[in-house]
This record gives structure tokens, C-alpha cells and sequence, in this order.
């Protein structure tokens, strides 16, 4: 041994050289042990169905397809378009004209086959091509100028572009491309048989991302605004004015589904946003709520216009709009080359401003746009200046920005359908679509029915609910009321006070009428210590200062904290103060608190509030008769937690707000109705939880999982979940490996941190309500009844799914919530499961009726929302990078949400 060498590899002086290695052989490498691969979790598969409950025949918007070619094939091509030089085609309008034009003028080298062009890069055909690479010339008027007949305005470098006509049609307004297919896949019809059969594959989805693909083409070439699945046309009846410049624009979604009665193609009336086309200036005036072109907010009007499609008066010339110029129309310069040359032979170029140019050369009476800026057209580099009153929106275009509340409210009011209503537009979208003449679906002997599919449902019967005095109930059509009835659980309300923001209101016969309704429902309730109103001098203050002011006032009265504060707000829907109040109560007083705007005080308003009030202070308002006696199905008798999971994030078009991650938890087991909330910010617009499990160190965890754990244990008398059930709200079907692969594996690593030994078995439910599905009673005009629940035909030919309508839909047409159950550890009957879900409609506190989708995700959702109103009000010095993790791009600090205090935080405070 001791020719070895200290460091004991063995390569001491005392051994040979290596023999020398020939110079043609590579050393082979030593393949490292395999590392143990973990099993990915897939979504499991159907159990049985269940089979409780009335049955009752529904129709369904699935419309069933026929497909009698499953022998053939799809072939998929990637598209390239380029100009003459090189260049790669910018933008996305202009790609369906440009292979259009390559199908009227190579019709006999693509040996006459039909397309289906995405309007991006892939182009799907039915059989193959001549061959696998093919390259097209085609030329094709000017993108930018359609329809162009006469003077284009002026641009950066002063050219009006006159002369002769047809000499300015073909220089100017067109251009050539270069166009190449090269073969990039084969498709199998046979795949969609194959996924019918439950054997989906990533080919199955390709062929069914076709077929959707056909139907879009098929709309564009009818002219229609096509978002994602949905198609709008530009017809005067689907516009619905929603006020701002903005309507409502209705159109229809449709896409192929698999479904266990076969291929249908689902068809539902959707509802988007759109400007209002027309003269652009009266669009700025109704946007911007101004009296005049003279008032408008010109910072505000750049942002709002870019990219907007405008035609110009009198050319008709159509261009996208790029800006605003810096100066206004009277004062804005360019240089005109006149057809004179100086005595170089140059152009002669004059500085004239682009009102001068429009009014005294092109003779076009301006009115008022001498003073207001020009509208930009062109590139950065050279502009296209136009005067505001000749420009025009032109229609379908889509408004992406957020909508204020009235704009929200009149939309929801306006697009509303009731079931025969919705019915009758089905149909005739059906009718008028004519998809019998679509030639690419003719080619794949695919046939799409007209009539509705029938399905078989069954109603649920509702669970009994326990009130005050252990007096149990049956709801009626999803409802009940308190009528008479006390609550199961009242608090008692000894310390508290009202503040009043200013709101209009009598505050005595408010604590009357409060005092006495909460009497009748078993609530004792002391005479408030006081009524702080609000110092007038504050009123037109910023939010914050005037919560300020408040507390100021009430620290020096107040004896000592409150266990309540019933505070007044002025105005209704999204009042200022609410996040700043809710902020600093919930997370520097640590105090529950109620905010109501008393317009119309009743006893069923009323009510309403006292349901919240008891809740939110930890008493309840009515339980399930079996969690009561406890007696669910496998819950009552094994321990057993709940979760509500949810993300919530920024309207559309604000993409630097965080989104906000919220889980509610139940506790009290073996109580499945109440809950506590813990929520976190994350960065904008991920829909993964990432802080379920957050390690700091070797004994702690962060995270939000860990202390829903401790507070179940605490208050479920020192005992563990073994069970844990997850409905996560929010994520479409791609997403779901990532929620049973990444978050439940971080909820499986909070439970071990706290227990290495410690394994409970988990259920993962996916409540989904953005679908498309809807539900009809055949012959009858109202909705389906609450509890109506359907398993069969309509759902996945694989997977374990079913819709729930669990709430009586009084206006429009019901909803149903889609819930995919992932995973089952537990091993649930379908008919337990289903129940459950059901029973978990009727425990949210706040309301008297089954709710549409389980309570817990309710809560989550109201948490979330309730603590993005704190994010809303910071201020930048709060949003600094001092306050927040990072986001995963390493970009912007996440603004970490702030902690609530104590001893309100196990409160159903969301509520």
C-alpha cells in the first residue's frame, strides 16, 4: 500500500504509466448510474358513474360530428413568408391574403389541394403536396393601403405622391413575396378515433387542433374578428353600446371535443369588446368623457390609439395608427419636394406644416384639427402625419384595456341570454356558419349534425341544513332564508363602534334596525361605544389620508381595541377607502371589520350583513345536518382537510400587478365550514402557486401550506389531517400534470417538513366555470334545477369528470361548473364524490342559496380579491425592491403582501 499516493487514488510513483491510447479510439464513458426517475402523476381515469338522484333528459350545445375518412392523413407544413429581399413579413394581417393568393395562382402545382392556414406559420393540408419543399412569387397590393384611389397624405420625407394614376397603383401599392412550404409532420385521422377510444396521444390533439384551425379559416374568410376560438361578425344586431367608446360584441365560440358519445363540436354564444368604429374623434370625446377635441387628454389618447386601424378620408386608404405628433397640425413641419427642380437638378424640398399642405394643396377644409395633434401612421424613423378629423376607426376591432365597473355591469346586464333565448342563437349560428360547405372538412368526410345532443342528468336532492335551537331544514330550489330561524352558531357583539365616511345616512335607525334583526336571529348585540364621523375637511383627501385621519380620531376615544367595526362608505361598487380600510385594520389594528354603503336598508339587506358579521367573528351561520351529527362519508370518521385554492391576477392590460395567490383551509374538523384563509403575491400573470412550500432554512417553511397545517391541528383537538381534499380553481386542462407534478408535490413536501413520517392521502378536484358547456331542459323555458349533475356522453372518454349545477339560475342561462377529478388516494364511489361536491355548495356563510361552485373556492377567490385591494393603494416607495421576493424572471421585485395581525388572522375576515 504504500506505493500509493497520500491522497489515495492510487496514482503514486510507484505504478507504471497508462498504456498510450491509439489515436482512433474515443474513451468510452462510464454511463453514471441511473437516477431512481420519478413517476409523473397523469390524471386518473373514470371510476363508474353515479347514479343518485332524479334523472331528467337535457340537451346540451354539443352538436354531434360524423367522420367517415379516419384512413387519411394531414400533412403539416411550416410557412415562411418573406419580401423580395429577405426580409421576414412583420404582423399577422396580412398572411391569410398572401396564401390565399399563392392558392388562386399555383392551384395546379399544389395539385389542386384545400388548405387550412393558421394566418401564422403552420398550413395543414389533406394528403400531401407534390413535394416536400416548395417556393411561390406572388404580388400583392400594399398591406398598409387597401382600397387605395387617389392622394396618400404626407409623409416624412414630403412626397404627396401624385401623378399618374395607374403608375401609383402598381409603384406604390404593391409588393412581392416570397412564400415556401416545407413538410414538417404527418397527421393521422385515426388519432381522433383513437382518442374517442380514452388512447389520447399528442397526435390526437394535433388532429383536433386542425379541424379547429378549419373552422377558423372558415370564418376569416367570411370576414369575421376571430379571438382564439371565437368568431365575431360585423353585423349591426350583435353591437351592444357599453358606454366609453366600447362595445359589446356578440359572437360564438366553437371547438371539436372528445367526448364519450363521440367527436362533437361545441357551440357556445360568447360576448367580447370592440371600439366603436366611426369618425376617431368621436371615439377620443366618449372614451375620455370630454366636452371637446381641446379637452382631451393627449398622453392618455397616444396609449389608448396605438395600433388601432383607421381609414382616411376621402382616399379610403386604410393604415395603422403608430402615434400622435409632437406638435400641433398648424405648427407640425414636413418637407414637401415639389415637382420643380433647382438649377442642381435637385427636387426642390419646402418646410410646410401638415394644415397648410391638407388646406391649401390638397383643398380639404379642416375644421378644428389645426390645433390638436396629427395622427401618425408611419414608421419611427419616417412619419405619415394626418389631421384627426379625416381619420375614421374602422370596425371589429378589438378594446383590450380594463373596463370600469359600469362598463363591466351594462356588459353583464346586456349580454345576457335566457336558456330559449341562447337556444334559438345556437341554431342559427349553426345555420348560417354552412360548414357542409367547407370544402377542407368535405374532403374528411366530416358532417356536423344540427340538432342539440340529448344527455341524461339527475338532480341531486339538496342536503338538510341545521339553524339555532338544533331546528333542521330542506332548501327549496337551492334557496333558503332565516326567516324565524336563528343562527346555528351567533356571536355575541360586545365592543365595537361605526365610522362614517361621510355616507349619507340615519346612523340611529341603522343600529335599530341592526340591533333588532340581530336579536331575531340569536345575535347579542351591545349599543356601539360611538359613532366617529368623518371631519369634512378630509373629504376630497387621498384614500390613505382620510383612513389616517379616522384612526387618529378613534385612538383617542377608544378605551381599548374593538372586537368590531361597522364602517359606512359613501358610494357602493369599488369605493376608494375600502383596500386602505381593510389594510390597516386587518394588518396594523388587527381588527374585524364590516363595510356597508346603506342605500337601500331592508330586513333581507340586512340580514346579509349579520351573515357576514357572524362569520367573520367566528361564529356560523348554519352547518350541514351530517357535519353536524358528523356523519359524511368517509370524513366525519377520519380527519380530514379541506383546501380552496386560487390565483387571481390584474385586469387585462395591466401587466406589472402581481398576481395573488390565495388558500383557504378548513379547520374544526370534523366541520367542513370553516375555513382560514393565507394568501401570498406572486409575479404577475403565473397561475402556479410557486410559495405552497417555502424553505428558509433546515427547520423552517415559510410557505402557505405549513400554517393552514398547524391551524387545522390546533383546532381539530391536536390531530393530523389524513386525508386531504383539493379543489383548485383556475387552471385549464394543459396545466393539469404541472398542478398534480408541482404544486401537489409541494404540498406533499410542507406535510413531510412538518412530519417526516407523516403521510396523508390526498383527493385533487379542478372546478373549472370557463367552459363552454351549457344545459337545457328540453321543452321547457327555465334553467335546470339546482343539483342537476351529469356524468355521461358530453364528458371526457377517459378521465374522470363531471359538471355540477348546483345553484338555481335565475337570470340568463346556468353556468355549470366543470370539475375534473385528477387524483383519489381515498378511493371515493363516484356517488360520494359527486355529494360531497354538492353538500360543499351549501356551507358558504355568506349567502342563503347553494352557491355555483364549492364554498371553498369561493373563499379563496374572496381572499384573493379582498387583499389584491391592499396591493392596489401602495404607493411606489412601498413596491420597492426592499419589499419583495424576486419573480422567476429575476426582472421586478414581487411587493410582499402584508402580514395580517394575529389575531385576526385565522378569522374568516374574507367573508
Amino acid at each position: 500500500m504504500d506505493s500509493l499516493s497520500p491522497d489515495g487514488n492510487g496514482a503514486g510513483e510507484g505504478l507504471p504509466p497508462p498504456p498510450p491510447i491509439p489515436p482512433n479510439v474515443v474513451p468510452e464513458q462510464v454511463e453514471p448510474e441511473p437516477l431512481k426517475k420519478k413517476v409523473l402523476r397523469v390524471p386518473i381515469a373514470r371510476r363508474g358513474l353515479g347514479a343518485k338522484g332524479q334523472k331528467i333528459t337535457l340537451l346540451t350545445n354539443h352538436f354531434k360530428v360524423n367522420v367517415t375518412n379516419v384512413e387519411g392523413h394531414f400533412f403539416h407544413y411550416s410557412v415562411s413568408v418573406s419580401y423580395e429581399d429577405g426580409r421576414p413579413l412583420e404582423g399577422k394581417g396580412a398572411g391569410r391574403r398572401i396564401i390565399d393568393r399563392v392558392q388562386e395562382t399555383y392551384n395546379s402545382e399544389l395539385a389542386g389541394k384545400n388548405f387550412a392556414y393558421d394566418g401564422e406559420k403552420s398550413l395543414f393540408t389533406d394528403g400531401p403536396l407534390p413535394r416536400n419543399k416548395l417556393e411561390f412569387t406572388v404580388v400583392l397590393d400594399d398591406i398598409s393601403a387597401t382600397r387605395s384611389n387617389g392622394h396618400r397624405s404626407p409623409d416624412g420625407n414630403g412626397s404627396p405622391k401624385e401623378g399618374d394614376r395607374k403608375r401609383l397603383r402598381r409603384s406604390y401599392n404593391s409588393k412581392t413575396f416570397k412564400v415556401e412550404f416545407s413538410f414538417a409532420a404527418k397527421i393521422p385521422m385515426q388519432a381522433i378515433a383513437n382518442a374517442l377510444r380514452g388512447k389520447e396521444s399528442e397526435n390526437s390533439q394535433e388532429a383536433l387542433r386542425v379541424l379547429d384551425i378549419i373552422l377558423r379559416q372558415h370564418a376569416a374568410k367570411q370576414g369575421c374578428l376571430l379571438v382564439r376560438q371565437s368568431f365575431f361578425h360585423n353585423d349591426e344586431r350583435n353591437f351592444e353600446n357599453i358606454g366609453g367608446g366600447v362595445q359589446g360584441c356578440r359572437g360564438f365560440h366553437s371547438s371539436f371535443r372528445t367526448t364519450q358519445g363521440g367527436l362533437s363540436l361545441n357551440i357556445d354564444v360568447t360576448t367580447t369588446m370592440t371600439i366603436k368604429p366611426g369618425a376617431l374623434v368621436d371615439f377620443l370625446l366618449e372614451h375620455q368623457n370630454a366636452r371637446d377635441p381641446f379637452s382631451v387628454d393627449w398622453a392618455k389618447a397616444k396609449r389608448t390609439l396605438k395600433n388601432l386601424r383607421i381609414k382616411v378620408n376621402p382616399s379610403n386608404q386604410e393604415y395603422k395608427i403608430t402615434g400622435l405628433s409632437e406638435q400641433p397640425c398648424k405648427e407640425q413641419l414636413f418637407s414637401l419636394k415639389q415637382k420643380a427642380k433647382d438649377e442642381n437638378g435637385e427636387v426642390e424640398a419646402t418646410e410646410v406644416t401638415v394644415y397648410d399642405y391638407f388646406v391649401n394643396f390638397r383643398k380639404i377644409e379642416l375644421r378644428y384639427s389645426g390645433d390638436v395633434p396629427c395622427i401618425n401612421v408611419g414608421k419611427p424613423k419616417r412619419p405619415t402625419y394626418i389631421p384627426l378629423e379625416l381619420c375614421e376607426l374602422l370596425p371589429l376591432q378589438r378594446y383590450t384595456k380594463a373596463l370600469t365597473n359600469l362598463q363591466r355591469a351594462s356588459l353583464v346586464e346586456k349580454s345576457r341570454q335566457k336558456p330559449q333565448e341562447r337556444m334559438n342563437a345556437l341554431s342559427n349560428v349553426l345555420r348560417t356558419s354552412k360548414y357542409d360547405t367547407e370544402p377542407m372538412l368535405r374532403s374528411c368526410g366530416i358532417s356536423i349534425s344540427t340538432s342539440f345532443n340529448q344527455v341524461e342528468g339527475r338532480v341531486l336532492p339538496a342536503p338538510r341544513l341545521r339553524f339555532g335551537n338544533g331546528e333542521d331544514f330542506s332548501p327549496r330550489n337551492g334557496r333558503w332564508n332565516f326567516n324565524n330561524k336563528k343562527l346555528v352558531e351567533p356571536t355575541k357583539i360586545e365592543r365595537w363602534a361605526i365610522v362614517n365616511f361621510s355616507a349619507r345616512c340615519d346612523v340611529r335607525g341603522l343600529v335599530r334596525d341592526l340591533t333588532k334583526c340581530a336579536e331575531m336571529k340569536g345575535i347579542s348585540i351591545e349599543p356601539p361605544f360611538d359613532v366617529f364621523e368623518e371631519n369634512p375637511q378630509y373629504r376630497r383627501a387621498p384614500p390613505n389620508v382620510r383612513v389616517e385621519k379616522m384612526f387618529e380620531e378613534m385612538q383617542s376615544k377608544l378605551p381599548g381595541a374593538p372586537q368590531f367595526l361597522l364602517c359606512l362608505l359613501p358610494e357602493r361598487k369599488n369605493c376608494a377607502i375600502y383596500g386602505p380600510w381593510k389594510r390597516k385594520n386587518l394588518t396594523e389594528f388587527g381588527v374585524v371589520t364590516q363595510c356597508i354603503a346603506p342605500t337601500r336598508v331592508n330586513d333581507q339587506y340586512l340580514t346579509n350583513v349579520l351573515l357576514k358579521i357572524n362569520a367573520k367573528l367566528g361564529g356560523l351561520n348554519s352547518l350541514l345536518t351530517i357535519e353536524h351529527s358528523p356523519n359524511i362519508p368517509r370524513i366525519s370518521k377520519i380527519p380530514t382537510m379541506i383546501f380552496g385554492m386560487d390565483v387571481s391576477h390584474g385586469s387585462p392590460g395591466q401587466s406589472d400587478i402581481p398576481s395573488i395567490a390565495a388558500v383557504v383551509g378548513s379547520r374544526h374538523w370534523p366541520l367542513v365550514s370553516r375555513y382560514r384563509a393565507s394568501v401570498r403575491t406572486q409575479s404577475p400573470k403565473v397561475e402556479m402557486i410557486d410559495s405552497l412550500f417555502k424553505r428558509v432554512s433546515d427547520t423552517e417553511d415559510e410557505g402557505i401550506i405549513r400554517e393552514l397545517l398547524l391551524d387545522f391541528y390546533t383546532s381539530s383537538g391536536k390531530r393530523k389531517p389524513e386525508q386531504i381534499i383539493i379543489f383548485r380553481d383556475g387552471v385549464s386542462e394543459s396545466q393539469f400534470n404541472q398542478v398534480l407534478n408541482i404544486e401537489l408535490d409541494q404540498i406533499i413536501e410542507a406535510c413531510k417538513f412538518l412530519d417526516e413520517k407523516w403521510c396523508p392521502k390526498f383527493v385533487v378536484i379542478v372546478a373549472q366555470k370557463n367552459h363552454h358547456t351549457k344545459f337545457f331542459q328540453q321543452g321547457a323555458p327555465e334553467n335546470v334545477p339546482p343539483g342537476t349533475i351529469i356524468d355521461n356522453k358530453i364528458c371526457h372518454p377517459r378521465n374522470n369528470d363531471f359538471y355540477l349545477c348546483a345553484h338555481a339560475g335565475m337570470i340568463g342561462t346556468t353556468r355549470p361548473t366543470h370539475y375534473q377529478v385528477l387524483f383519489d388516494e381515498v378511493g371515493f364511489s363516484p356517488d360520494e364524490l359527486q355529494e360531497l361536491v354538492h353538500h360543499l355548495s351549501y356551507v358558504y356563510q355568506r349567502s342563503t342559496t347553494a352557491v355555483s361552485v364549492v364554498a371553498p373556492v369561493c373563499y379563496a377567490h374572496l381572499a384573493a380579491t379582498q387583499m389584491g385591494q391592499f396591493m392596489k393603494f401602495e404607493d411606489a416607495s412601498e413596491t420597492s425592491s426592499s419589499h419583495g421576493g424576486m419573480t422567476s424572471a429575476g426582472a421586478h421585485p414581487v411587493p410582499q403582501m402584508p402580514k395580517l395581525r394575529d389575531n385576526v388572522c385565522s378569522s374568516m375576515f374574507f367573508c
